[in-house]
């Protein structure tokens, strides 16, 4: 019998020392303790979300909390327990390229799940791979875009991209199982597990069977991918391949791009017969690391920086929120993109470039001053508000009475003189985060040419 330290349970506090140790072949037991329920609702109220089929929000059933974890207790110990149909919901993925099919159980489902995941990490979590960092305790983005680039800088710059098409989508049950049982001993818990697996999709009020894949969305798949990708790891591993691997986004790299495609070949191989998953062969690629995307940033002559695709999300982004014709205020406008640029700004900042946090907080300048044009209706009016604001005459002229639209204007002199950068920032308030200096960032004037 080997112990699991609770660690990573949030009222571990409120449990006796005794607690601390669970015998693995109870887990099914433990999974039924009011105690282990009450955590994973916790979990599940901080990571917020939407209603299932049933539309009990999370305020609902917390109003009557210890009666629903009750009713889930016997349910679950008398195996009477039936997890629903996951609500589908389609996400647009960005820049309009197809959407993307998530599922939302049930509230009493997501604790259930959340609960199961509390007590399989601690067993599963020392086994992974150093080399995998996608939803693991203490692991981050920013830490594998951190090991791709030693590696990188390492002398291996050549990349093996490899895209899982419908990953989620395409999970075998029968191997994940199978791997399950070789460190899960409850026959109890996998039994379990396979009714999640297979409790269907509700689409548009019709339910589908679910033959394959485990619910992007839920709170056990990311463990569930984790514990299937496990063996891609451990394949790449005995091949002594260096690689970084966030959930289904796999880079693996090499020294030149003959060893590269002689990668690509065999892994993607592996990948199909092995692990009867799909590679998408149009997505994958083998490139220089200053060409591939990982993870929204790139690397370039050995410096992290964000990638052309994700700068062009962001000014997407920026254009979204800055609408043309609106009626909302400048400020309720400007008070949405620094919500949005905060957390933008918060992740993309371990760019070594702040140039390019500068160049999207200059493109918000300018759709503002685009909009402030707008809202004159009339060149006159537009001539007299710059005046106004302290616009020579004859500058103001020239940029008015030049027959530029809107945006060609928005970049003009007498524009940027009426609405400069510091009325932006010190009086309305944007965000600036260009100018933090951070420890890692090269000089805000040097600019760097993305592939």
């Amino acid at each position: 019998m080997r112990g699991l330290w609770k660690g990573s349970c949030e009222t571990e506090s409120e449990m006796s020392s005794d607690d601390l140790l669970i015998d693995e072949t109870r887990l099914f037991e433990e999974l039924c303790r009011i105690e282990w329920l009450g955590a994973g609702f916790k979990r599940v109220k901080k990571n917020k979300g939407s209603p299932g089929i049933d539309g009990v929000t999370i305020a609902e059933f917390e109003s009557r909390l210890i009666e629903e974890l009750s009713q889930l207790k016997q349910e679950l110990e008398s195996w009477t327990y039936k997890p629903s149909a996951v609500r589908r919901v389609e996400i647009p993925k960005p820049g309009g390229k197809g959407i993307r099919l998530l599922g939302v159980p049930t509230v009493r489902d997501r604790v259930v799940q959340a609960t199961l995941k509390l007590l399989l990490e601690p067993i599963f979590e020392p086994l992974f791979s150093a080399h995998s960092y996608g939803f693991r305790p203490g692991r981050s983005q920013r830490q594998a875009v951190e090991a791709a680039q030693e590696i990188v800088t390492g002398g291996k710059a050549y990349v093996v991209d490899i895209d899982l098409a419908k990953f989620f989508d395409r999970i075998h049950h029968d191997r994940l199982i199978a791997r399950l049982s070789q460190h899960v001993s409850d026959k109890r818990i996998l039994r379990l597990i396979g009714l999640i697996l297979r409790s269907g999709i509700m689409a548009e009020g019709v339910v589908s069977p679910s033959t394959e894949g485990a619910v992007q969305g839920s709170p056990l798949s990311p463990l569930l991918s984790n514990i299937v990708l496990d063996e891609l790891d451990k394949e790449l591993e005995r091949r002594g391949l260096e690689f970084c691997r966030f959930a289904d986004d796999c880079n693996i790299f090499v020294k030149t791009p003959k060893a590269a495609e002689r990668v690509m070949a065999s892994v993607s191989k592996y990948i199909e017969k092995r692990l009867k998953l799909v590679v998408n062969r149009e997505k994958s690629q083998v490139a220089r690391s200053d060409r591939v995307k990982f993870l929204g940033m790139t690397i370039v002559d050995g410096a992290i920086a964000i990638s052309h695709q994700a700068l062009q999300a962001a000014m997407r982004k920026v254009k979204e929120l800055t609408p043309r014709g609106t009626h909302q205020t400048l400020e309720t406008t400007l008070e949405q993109i620094n919500t949005w640029y905060v957390g933008w700004s918060n992740y993309f900042g371990m760019t070594y470039y702040p140039s390019q946090l500068h160049k999207i907080e200059a493109h918000i300048r300018r759709r503002l001053r685009s909009r402030l044009v707008d809202q004159q209706k009339s060149k006159r009016n537009l001539f007299k508000k710059l005046t106004k604001r302290g616009v020579s005459r004859r500058s103001a002229a020239k940029a008015v009475f030049s027959n530029n639209k809107r945006w060609v204007l928005s970049n003009t002199f007498a524009v940027t003189r009426a609405y400069p950068n510091r009325w932006f920032i010190k009086e309305m308030g944007q965000v600036i985060r260009s100018d933090k200096q951070l420890a890692h960032w090269f000089d805000v004037r040097q600019w760097i040419s993305l592939a």
